[in-house]
């Protein structure tokens, strides 16, 4: 019988509601020599808790059956996420005394730093804490780049390591590979628990508090959360965008074209590409040296594509993928100091500027970057500027400038808005904090990150040892 035959049959008899299982397409395995079969997990033979369901006759939902779910670890705090927020808030949260577990879906720690391949730490050189710390040494490890820049500009690779290094001898516990896929809270609406998948199946963890370091919000919108996204009507949100590793420049033939040489970089880099037809979708290229011959290039933009749209953001990884060989491929077509041009990788995952703000118990606005918000429960000062990219393709715009006729001031990120106003027992930290479309596109940054994550941390883990929820603690600008 073909495929396409067995499919069919296989259509007909679930039409009709016939309860299905994994069974029909991954029976159980049994170990050489053993005539039984598991039913739990087992790491080492590779049998997992099997899913049964029942077909809806319209084909087009599945009811899943009742499983009990493996409870795999209890802690004090648990962060789900481990980018630049993420990390600080382990680390954080650990050395205040807390028994922390850190889960991220990517297979290394560091987020947008790491797997995003990011390159820039943006609004770090005022911030003091940990975000000091891993500047010093990503300064250590790196190269002449990086001690220039303080840190700044820095390899990814030397960042993995760091990274692990420093979360691993803070005693934390550190899932890679496992995906945030639910949340439980208790009748007084405090989160209690999250549920995740992974290699190891459906998992669920305990903790006395949860920090929301995803960037998207996810936790927060699992456990029940209200929260805003974009601007307007249609939730319009800031454009992704891919990054990549070159190599093949000498640094000095093409210093002119480089970030850290100067503003103008960005112009002279478009300006050489489009002289040669070469039109990126973002329009101001930005080509850093990182160290040797090894530099990072940024120059796409995806418009209109939802954080939350795994089909979407899968079209858009592959037009910027696409788009970032060919801006490649045009360059290296000019020859001179571009002829050896070739890329050494692209970002396993798009950057996502923008996704859920999740509503806190107090909120940033666009009012508090033009008065330059003072505030006593302050977790740190942004500096960096509103920086709306362009909504959409329309004049080929870099950044909207239109977002910035309010002003902008430094100003203080308040505790509360990093306190979840909908559920007990959760925090969030980096880019889904509570905030409006305005204030977010300043606040986003990873040097911003970092010390809100850090803040997190430790008002989870004093909020435990006081006994109090997070909203009712007493947070001082001092503990920043």
């Amino acid at each position: 019988m073909s495929n396409d035959s067995n499919r069919r049959r296989f259509m007909q008899l679930t039409a009709g509601g016939l309860v299905v299982s994994a069974a029909l397409t991954s029976p159980d395995t049994t170990c050489a020599g053993s005539g039984s079969v598991t039913a739990s997990v087992n790491p080492i033979t590779g049998d997992v808790l099997r899913t049964s369901g029942q077909l809806s006759s319209d084909a087009k939902s599945m009811i899943e059956s009742e499983r009990p779910i493996p409870v795999v670890g209890t802690s004090d705090i648990l962060i789900c996420g481990a980018g630049p927020a993420g990390i600080a808030a382990a680390l954080s949260a650990a050395r205040a005394g807390a028994s922390v577990q850190l889960i991220e879906v990517a297979g290394c720690l560091g987020g947008v730093w790491t797997v995003g391949l990011l390159t820039k730490i943006l609004d770090a050189g005022n911030k003091q804490g940990i975000m000091k710390e891993l500047l010093r040494k990503f300064t250590e490890h790196g190269s002449q780049v990086a001690m220039d820049s303080q840190g700044t500009v820095y390899d990814p690779e030397v960042a993995k390591l760091v990274l692990e290094e420093v979360c691993v001898e803070a005693g934390m516990k550190i899932r890679l590979h496992t995906r945030l896929v639910g949340a439980v809270l208790n009748k007084q609406k405090q989160l209690v628990a999250v549920l995740t998948e992974s290699k190891s199946g459906r998992e669920a963890w305990l903790a006395e508090r949860f920090i929301d370091c995803s960037g998207d919000g996810d936790l927060a919108a699992h456990a029940g959360c209200e929260f805003e996204v974009g601007t307007g009507s249609d939730c319009t949100c800031q454009p992704m965008s891919m990054l990549a590793l070159l190599t093949g420049l000498d640094p000095e033939l093409v210093r002119p074209w480089i970030r850290e040489t100067g503003s103008v970089a960005k112009k002279r880099l478009l300006e050489l590409m489009e002289i040669h037809g070469i039109n990126p979708s973002y329009r101001a290229p930005t080509l850093r040296h990182l160290h040797s011959n090894i530099f990072s290039l940024m120059t796409n933009h995806e418009y209109g594509v939802s954080a939350f749209d795994a089909n979407a953001i899968t079209a858009a990884t592959l037009r910027a993928r696409k788009e970032i060989h060919e801006i490649v491929d045009g360059l290296r077509s000019i020859g001179g100091p571009w002829k050896d041009l070739a890329v050494v990788a692209t970002a396993e995952q798009i950057g996502v500027r923008e996704g859920r703000r999740v509503r806190g118990r107090y909120t940033v606005t666009a009012s508090d970057l033009a008065h330059g918000l003072n505030h006593p429960q302050g977790v740190c000062r942004a500096t960096f500027p509103i920086d709306v990219h362009a909504l959409n393709s329309a004049g080929n715009k870099e950044i909207n400038r239109d977002f910035k006729t309010s002003g902008m001031k430094p100003y203080d990120i308040p505790y509360l808005a990093l306190v979840a106003a909908d559920v007990d027992g959760l925090l969030m930290a980096g880019r889904c904090i509570s905030g409006d479309f305005i204030a977010h596109s300043s606040y986003r940054v990873t040097g911003n990150a970092v010390p809100m994550g850090e803040a997190a941390g430790l008002a989870a883990a004093l909020s435990i040892k006081q006994r109090v929820m997070p909203h009712e603690l007493e947070w001082k600008k001092s503990n920043s």
